[in-house]
């Protein structure tokens, strides 16, 4: 694969046949699209998303990919899609085991250490951030919401409960 692009630099040639795109009748399309891809277009493509699979292939090629750790992680959450497809996916969890989340609920500020096997809150390990959440508040809340993992969905803001 090329070495990764570098922020401003780019390559004329690729500039050229990005810019010659637009103006591309459609039988070019799909003869360029068999030749980057190797394999017939998809016959739902229109002129558009040909272009468009077209333009993000010839740039991948000459400036790289995705890094394979994403295109693993990708691949990880196809094959679970496909295991249960009409189930959540569930995320890897990004928080790193050691990070300590604060928050500051009515004049009073709560600490949770994040832990291999869950979280530790006031000498308990709980499975999940929305138990914590609850404890604290006396209502139900969605924990990673709770503590600014999630942003507010609506009109609502964190504080609204």
């Amino acid at each position: 694969m090329p070495e990764r692009h570098q922020q401003g630099a780019t390559d004329p040639a690729v500039d050229a046949e990005l810019d010659r795109l637009p103006d591309t009748p459609i039988v070019e399309l799909r003869r360029r699209y068999r030749e980057l891809f190797k394999a017939e277009p998809p016959k739902a493509f229109g002129p558009d998303l040909l272009r468009r699979s077209i333009a993000h292939r010839i740039q991948e090629k000459a400036y790289g990919g995705l890094s394979a750790p994403t295109r693993r992680l990708l691949d990880q959450l196809v094959k679970a899609a496909l295991a249960k497809p009409n189930g959540q996916l569930e995320l890897p969890r990004r928080i790193k085991p050691g990070s300590e989340l604060v928050r500051t609920w009515k004049g009073r500020t709560y600490r949770v250490v994040v832990k291999a096997d869950g979280f530790a809150y006031d000498g308990k390990t709980y499975a999940g951030l929305s138990e914590i959440a609850s404890t604290i508040t006396g209502t139900r809340w969605n924990g990673p919401r709770f503590f600014g993992l999630r942003s507010p969905s609506g009109k609502e803001g964190t504080d609204a409960r």
